[in-house]
């Protein structure tokens, strides 16, 4: 399964609930750039830039999928340089918690 494969089941693994009062756009720039915007309890992935995201992510795909599954932290992965953080630091922290990991197999 691809990486993209798996962005796009991230409405399906996505938490109401966990996301309760988060909203935002994450810019994930991995080998085909995507966006996620959270918001009004929906989640939505599109493929390319976002005009203005609120936080982006710069990772390999193997990292970032790795922290969507919960196999890797995503503050360890950030202080061991595999992980780039821009932006708002408090909601690239909680985009993996509005996520289930299993969902995402």
């Amino acid at each position: 399964m691809s990486t993209l494969d798996v962005i796009n089941k991230l409405p399906a693994a996505f938490d109401r609930e966990a996301a309760d009062g988060i909203a935002g756009t994450i810019q994930l720039n991995i080998s085909t750039p995507v966006h996620v915007t959270v918001a009004d309890g929906e989640l939505r992935v599109t493929e390319g830039t976002a005009d203005d995201p609120d936080a982006t992510l710069t990772s390999s795909d193997e990292d970032l999928l790795a922290i969507l599954r919960g196999e890797a932290d995503g503050v360890a992965s950030f202080l061991a340089g595999k992980l780039q953080v821009e932006g708002d630091l408090q909601l690239a922290k909680e985009f993996p918690g509005l996520l289930d990991p299993a969902a995402l197999a």
